[in-house]
């Protein structure tokens, strides 16, 4: 496994490596770069209409026959005038494309449309479905000739916002598939000959791998909800791009064959199986979850999520969020706790990292110099393990944040580690967190916005980005948004490590909203978590003051001097960048304890 999406290579083999042409060759389908169809050995020609060339493109990659309904919307705005009118035109033109006398491949009934494929060589099917680690060196090399462009180049399709988030999704996915091929061939070159792997030769995966299996639905039907909720699962899993997600055609294939966990889980060699139930019951839906690790066979996670049905997609959309949160969350714990098992000397990359981030979330000096080498050793064993990177950046941040070590040269480290995250995946989430953070650490926060936006916007799973914003929100910029992220980002990962973060974000943004008791309650709250540090305590402090509650805030301000005994407020308001006028409100709350 080498990428973010993956099929199983068993159920890929159809899909032959080698390109036919020429009158006895498959009909060819090419949307990589240029739209190009070729039938029968001559090249068809196109019509200019690029709601048709889209239309052939979702249909190809659909999992599964698609309802004109979703068609409509995803292709025309709410102001057409007879969306349905138009595809019926758009399905002429298609058919004109890929219909051969004697064979129909565009399948369209009353509701419902879909393309049979069977035998046709699709660039794309073939990219996303390839097992990069089984493949030899000619083999790769035939797939990196099909990745002459980007996904659909140059289409788009005006006042189509879903289709647009539909295709930067696909590019995004394709992109990672070609970069494992890029890097796949650049490894084999720099080890010179390779030769046919065996099964037995096989590497160590490089990052922890999961499969989602199908929710069981109790109204089992084409197109079900069930299947729905489990398609979105995995495709934002997979935006999180932490570690190897199969693809939704293996899963559901396997489904269909009826296997049970622990055979699925076999055939399709993951550490983890996540699956699950969804029912309908008196107005309500009424979603079980679980997560499963396939080594020991140990159940990591439950919970059962009751909703009511006021707005089905809506309470479908906050169960698949919190769904994927917590299976992510859970995994990274579970590495983590096996990582911290091993001698320091067996680890790998993954490992490694692993264990860095058990020694960062201590949040402590000395830990972080040790979660700083830890991350060290994983960019040595894998200097494209793009996530390492952003670790040893939170190490420089972390040190830069609490004057730990030299400000300036550690502003600059963590400017510089987050580059190198971004310089080997722009797509990885937490490489834009980095460098969001250390543009914060700058001084640039806006600039600091626009990263910790795009983090957000290639996952908006992604707990810590929401958490980022609340936290350069809540002291330059706009402080209703810092709640609103701030609460975004603790609904998505309840138990976070970085909690007393999150609380904390929220009460700053409540003091700059006049808002001091309800800012001093959150800080109070954030101060309780059991690793918040000195700054966290000052936060509760000030905002305890500004409220009144003086007793409670010179009970965090001794806490605070039992470790930095000449701590006041200007070094609080030196760890901030707040403006002047809320900077004031900070230091009249000082005032009143005795921290000026």
């Amino acid at each position: 496994m080498e990428f973010g999406v993956e099929t199983d290579p068993k159920l890929a083999q159809s899909a032959p490596l080698n390109r036919q042409t020429g009158p006895q060759g498959p009909t060819v389908l090419r949307l990589l770069g240029p739209l190009a169809v070729v039938r029968d050995g001559v090249a068809v020609e196109l019509p200019a209409s690029r709601k048709v060339r889209a239309l052939l493109a979702y249909l190809v990659l659909a999992p599964g026959p698609v309802p004109r309904s979703r068609i409509c919307g995803l292709l025309w705005d709410d102001v057409a005038n007879d969306p349905r009118g138009e595809l019926r035109w758009c399905l002429t033109k298609l058919r004109k494309i890929l219909n051969a006398p004697g064979r129909e491949r565009v399948r369209a009934s009353k509701n419902t449309l879909a393309l049979d494929l069977d035998g046709c060589d699709v660039d794309v099917l073939r990219l996303a479905a390839a097992d990069v680690t089984e493949l030899s060196p000619r083999e790769l090399r035939d797939l990196a000739a099909l990745c002459s462009g980007p996904f659909l180049e140059d289409l788009a399709i005006d006042r189509s916002p879903r289709f647009d988030a539909w295709l930067e999704e696909q590019r995004q996915r394709l992109d990672a598939c070609a970069a494992a091929i890029r890097r796949r061939l650049a490894a084999q070159a720099a080890s010179g000959p390779v030769g046919e792997k065996s099964a037995a030769e096989k590497p160590a995966p490089h990052r922890a791998s999961l499969a989602v299996m199908p929710f069981r639905e109790d109204e089992v039907q084409p197109g079900g909800i069930a299947g729905g909720l489990t398609h979105d699962i995995i495709t934002r899993l997979a935006k999180l791009r932490h570690f190897f997600v199969i693809a939704q055609g293996s899963v559901f294939a396997l489904a269909e064959q009826k296997l049970g966990v622990t055979e699925a889980a076999s055939r399709l060699d993951v550490d983890y199986v996540a699956g699950g139930s969804l029912r309908r019951r008196d107005g309500h839906i009424v979603v079980t979850a679980e997560l499963i690790e396939t080594r020991s066979g140990r159940l990591v996670w439950s919970e059962t999520f009751d909703r009511q049905r006021d707005d089905l997609f809506a309470v479908l959309d906050e169960i698949g969020n919190r769904i994927v949160s917590s299976i992510a969350a859970e995994i990274e714990t579970a590495e983590r706790n096996v990582a911290l098992l091993k001698p320091p000397s067996s680890l790998n990359a993954w490992e490694a990292y692993h264990r860095g981030l058990w020694h960062m979330y201590r949040f402590t000096r000395d830990e972080n110099a040790i979660a700083r080498d830890f991350f060290a050793q994983a960019v040595k064993l894998d200097p494209t393990f793009a996530r390492a990177h952003a670790g040893l950046s939170f190490t420089h941040w972390q040190s830069a944040f609490q004057n730990w070590e030299d400000r300036a040269r550690q502003i600059d480290l963590a400017y510089d580690t987050a580059g190198q995250s971004l310089m080997v995946d722009d797509r990885d989430p937490v490489a834009h967190w980095a460098m969001g953070r250390a543009l914060w650490l700058r001084g640039r926060p806006d600039d600091s916005l626009d990263e910790l936006q795009g983090a957000v916007d290639l996952s908006p799973n992604f707990a810590l980005g929401h958490y980022a914003l609340s936290f350069v929100h809540s002291q330059s910029g706009d402080p209703k948004a810092a709640i609103a992220a701030s609460d975004q980002s603790r609904r998505l990962s309840p138990f976070d490590p970085l909690l007393f973060g999150m609380l904390g974000a929220r009460a700053m943004a409540l003091v700059r909203l006049g808002a001091f008791d309800e800012a001093a309650d959150w800080a109070v709250k954030a101060a309780a978590r059991p690793n918040a540090h000195s700054t966290i305590l000052a936060i509760a402090a000030h905002c305890s003051a500004l409220a009144g509650r003086l007793d409670e805030a010179r009970g965090y301000a001794a806490g605070i001097r039992k470790t930095r005994p000449d701590y006041r407020a200007e070094d609080f308001l030196a760890t901030f960048q707040f403006a002047p006028e809320t900077a004031a409100l900070f230091r009249a709350g000082a005032r009143r304890i005795g921290l000026n």
